[in-house]
């Protein structure tokens, strides 16, 4: 009989779906602004199909860092996304 392996399940915080912790993107408010998570406070995860949706993730960011400057939001998350894919 094969071993069955256990794969976490997390929550996106935008779209409220359930997904493995593989296909999302995992990260951290840290003083007012966006981060990779980095081993320590809290964290929050986003799915790949919301952060291509500005618009439906910005609100969920802003509530998640409890900032209302929009534009320093979806710029570090741009950047975040970018780095990412380079690594």
């Amino acid at each position: 009989m094969a071993k069955i392996s256990h794969k976490p399940i997390r929550m996106c915080v935008s779209c409220r779906k359930r997904q493995f912790q593989d296909n999302l993107v995992r990260l951290q408010c840290a003083e007012g602004s966006l981060e990779v998570y980095k081993m320590n406070g809290r964290s929050f995860y986003l799915c790949k199909d919301c952060i291509d949706e500005e618009k439906k993730v910005l609100k969920s960011l802003m509530r998640q860092c409890k900032s209302g400057d929009k534009d320093k939001l979806m710029n570090k998350l741009k950047e975040i996304i970018t780095d990412d894919g380079k690594s």
